[in-house]
């Protein structure tokens, strides 16, 4: 998780602003995905944020 935050502020993927009193917040999940080698050992765990707004 800590690398893909640091990626997201790296790349400039979102600005902080100020809400509009009139409008909610959209919220966020964590996806998390391993990946295995052919033999079924960890290659590496994968972490995604996504927004929820999703249907």
């Amino acid at each position: 998780m800590e690398n893909e935050i640091a990626m997201i502020e790296k790349n400039n993927t979102w600005e902080l602003v100020s809400r509009p009193s009139d409008k909610p917040v959209i919220g966020v999940k964590w996806v998390y995905k391993t990946k295995l080698n052919l033999d079924g050992s960890v290659q590496k765990n994968k972490a995604r944020l996504v927004a929820k707004g999703y249907s």
